[in-house]
């Protein structure tokens, strides 16, 4: 889901292109956005690993990975395709879905993984002390994407619009590299904090509220419009909570200059009957709440109606 643009942090891609490092990257949970990271990845140069269920780790094996994106072109690239981490990589990119994060990790055993640098790209902020607590010899650094893209078939990634943003905390400074040169509008800040909590501050507004009226953005702006700019100012009070220097009058102006039509993740999710994100997305905000003691009543008012629909 598109959430908005970034530039380069005053890191000319140019520069990267030619000075990116060839690294040994492991991607686990090779869908929309690790595919199309993984694709332009490999046909940058990198040794990619795609880490996957066995079936989906043999087609990535024998036939690559195919992108059609509007801003990249249509492309094949080969890559490897393994069920579990079996040799020593640089960095291991995690790019599944939180809900089924616990299980994917199971393909990256922590004694193979040793000192790697670690990389989530997920929705929420609670991941980063499960992932440090259990690789606790990896180096885990704080990352959010900004995409559209989409998994139509085991192989196939579609990325809608030009938007490829990647942010990253220090200390995966040759990562940064590697995407620069591949192609993707790369950030390395400070402060892990505000990376994760700027990100939820507009993501869990626009994930809450358009699952839960099933609607895209532009008819809950139109009808639940109140609601959606409550639980913007609700969340911002949250992240600066927990330290971040969350801006609801931005939050807000930007989420009413988006299309009528975006939907979020977790909205195409419910609709097809998947398991959602609400717990690290609105879960995770209501336990930050709860640990500052700031009152978020709508905020909690659409989580536990959410929570309470049949799985």
């Amino acid at each position: 889901m598109g959430q908005g643009g970034m530039g380069q942090g005053g890191m000319g891609q140019a520069d990267r292109v030619t000075s990116a490092e060839q690294l040994r990257i492991a991607v686990l949970g090779p869908g929309g956005v690790g595919g199309l990271l993984a694709a332009l990845l490999a046909r940058s140069g990198q040794a990619v690993t795609c880490l996957a269920r066995p079936d989906t780790a043999a087609h990535l094996d024998r036939a690559g990975l195919s992108v059609t994106s509007d801003r990249f072109g249509e492309f094949t690239t080969p890559v490897r395709g393994a069920d579990a981490l079996d040799e020593p990589v640089d960095v291991l990119l995690v790019t599944t879905k939180a809900t089924s994060l616990d299980a994917a990790l199971d393909r990256v055993p922590a004694d193979v993984l040793g000192a790697a640098v670690v990389v989530p790209l997920l929705n929420g902020v609670e991941h980063m002390a499960a992932l440090r607590e259990r690789y606790p010899a990896a180096r885990v650094v704080a990352g959010t994407i900004r995409v559209a893209a989409s998994r139509p078939a085991p192989g196939a990634v579609r990325h809608e619009g030009a938007l490829c943003a990647v942010e990253l905390a220090p200390g995966a400074e040759p990562l940064a590299d590697a995407l620069a040169a591949a192609g993707a509008d790369v950030a390395v800040r400070p402060d892990e904090v505000g990376l994760l909590w700027d990100k939820l501050a507009f993501l869990a507004p626009m994930a809450l509220l358009t699952t839960q009226a099933g609607a895209p953005l532009g008819p809950v702006r139109d009808e639940r419009g109140e609601d959606l700019a409550a639980v913007i100012e609700e969340v911002a009070a949250v992240a600066r909570a927990e330290g971040a220097a969350a801006d609801a009058a931005a939050t807000r102006e930007f989420a009413w200059s988006l299309p009528d039509g975006m939907r979020s993740s977790m909205q195409r999710d419910a609709e097809a009957g998947n398991p959602t994100e609400v717990e690290a997305i609105g879960g995770a905000v209501l336990r930050a709440a709860d640990r500052h003691g700031v009152d978020v009543p709508v905020t909690r008012r659409i989580v536990e109606e959410l929570r309470a629909r049949p799985a």
